[in-house]
């Protein structure tokens, strides 16, 4: 049990986004097509975190072109290049998941004000 402790210490990232439930982001992920390697941005707002240590995963939603997308990003992978805050969201719950059911403006986060 010790050996997976430590295996998991070294693949924690040292510093990890600070990103909460209802913050819109931009995810840059590394993506391989053959011998080339390219990032590409996926923002949305976040709409779930699961899990805690090196497991630790969230949820991004977008709607792109009228259907609703969601990807799960695993917080310490070292295809997350890196995760960029658009703005911070105003939130009352640890899961936003009735955001699916919504359409419109309804399905917007109010944005909190610092």
């Amino acid at each position: 049990m010790d050996a997976l402790k430590l295996i998991a210490q070294d693949s924690i990232k040292a510093e990890a986004p600070q990103f909460k439930v209802g913050d819109t982001v931009k995810v840059h992920v590394k993506i391989r097509e053959g011998e080339k390697e390219r990032i590409q941005v996926f923002e949305g707002t976040v709409i779930a975190r699961k899990g805690s240590g090196v497991a630790e995963t969230f949820t991004v939603r977008r709607v792109s072109y009228g259907v609703g997308v969601e990807r799960v990003f695993p917080v310490h992978s070292p295809n997350v290049a890196k995760v960029e805050i658009v703005r911070t969201g105003k939130v009352r719950r640890a899961k936003l998941y009735y955001l699916r059911n919504r359409v419109g403006k309804a399905a917007k986060v109010k944005e909190q004000i610092k």
